[in-house]
């Protein structure tokens, strides 16, 4: 994780901690099955979408996933 990254744990079957920086736009998902990922150029208003979602799984699919650039850290 970034080390100014605003990590939080979260209830759902396929993410576990999500952390974002507003300084870089990075959201950085630990994913319950294995693998870090860093998502660029993340709003900010993305990421308190994906908070405040029903469903933090079905939010990333369907705003996350295939719309910004990633790496994948481990």
């Amino acid at each position: 994780m970034v080390k100014e990254m605003d990590i939080k744990s979260v209830q759902s079957r396929d993410l576990a901690l999500i952390g974002y920086d507003n300084m870089t736009s990075i959201l950085e998902i630990v994913f319950r099955a294995g693998g870090v990922y860093r998502y660029q150029g993340v709003p900010e208003s993305v990421y308190h979408g994906l908070m405040t979602a029903p469903s933090h799984g079905i939010f990333f699919q369907r705003h996350i996933k295939t719309q910004y650039a990633f790496v994948k850290v481990s």
